[in-house]
Parts: structure tokens; sequence; C-alpha cells
């Protein structure tokens, strides 16, 4: 799938866990609000945790511009309570164990199997900008996800 900005960003259901409260999210669920889903690769790794914890650390920027952070990655909803614990994540992060979600997206990858990529949607479910990393451990900063959601 190769997703456009400009076009309505795939729904999902997927189960996830947010300061130790498991349920499952729907994207549909945060219509009328911005949101920015932010896949990564696995849990307990250095370049996510790096990722993850940069965005725990400036994350009353995201509040600031009325952004739901959602991150999704393939492991399960156990994995994720865990790091979110180790880590004090307070964002929702969603199980792809299947990765349909990413492949939706655009973002399924053989070996890591989720490659590390960012999209930002708008209130109407719109997706409004994309980054996809092929490789690596680098990522987009919360101060530049923040200036394209105060832009929208």
């Amino acid at each position: 799938m190769n997703l456009q900005v400009g076009e309505p960003a795939p729904g999902f259901t997927l189960p996830g866990v947010q300061n130790g409260v498991r349920r499952d999210y729907t994207l549909s669920e945060f219509l009328g609000s911005k949101v920015v889903l932010a896949f990564y690769p696995g849990d307990n790794t250095p370049g996510c945790t790096r990722q993850m914890c940069s965005y725990r650390d400036d994350f009353a920027m995201f509040e600031g511009v009325s952004a739901t952070l959602l991150g999704i990655s393939p492991q399960d909803v156990d994995s994720h309570e865990r790091w979110a614990e180790k880590r004090n994540l307070q964002f929702p992060l969603l199980a792809d164990t299947d990765r349909a979600v990413a492949r939706e997206y655009g973002v399924a990858a053989p070996v890591i199997g989720i490659r590390r990529s960012v999209f930002v949607i708008d209130a109407q479910g719109v997706l409004r900008y994309k980054d996809m990393k092929l490789i690596g451990a680098t990522f987009e900063r919360a101060e530049k996800l923040t200036g394209i959601l105060a832009g929208i």
C-alpha cells in the first residue's frame, strides 16, 4: 500500500495499554482530534527506547497542539505494558501482532517487522504528513511533529 498525503487514513482496531489500563483502540474514536501514529520496530530496543522516551519527555508539546500520540509495534500487550511501566510511557502503545495495520500503512518490513514511521492525521481523519524510514534509528522529533500539527 502506498498511502498518500491527502488521503483518508486507514481505520483500525488494535489492543493496547495506557498507564496499566488495557483496552481496544480504534482510529475512528479519535475523529475530531489530531492523531500521531508512531510505528516502531520493537519494545526495549535502543532506537525505539530513544524515540518513545523523547516523546515522553516532550509529551506536553503534543498536548499543546491537542494531539493524541499512539505508539504501534508488533509486540503483544504484555510486552508493551512492561516496557511502558519501565520507561514511564504515558501514551497508548498498541499491539499490531499480525502487522495488518502496518501493511495498511505501507510500513511492514521483512526481518524488522515494522519500519520506523510517523503519520500525522487531522481531525477529519485525513493523512497530512508521513515520514517512513527504510532502516536506522533516526526518527521525527516532537518539535517537528507539533509544528506540523499546529498548522492543521
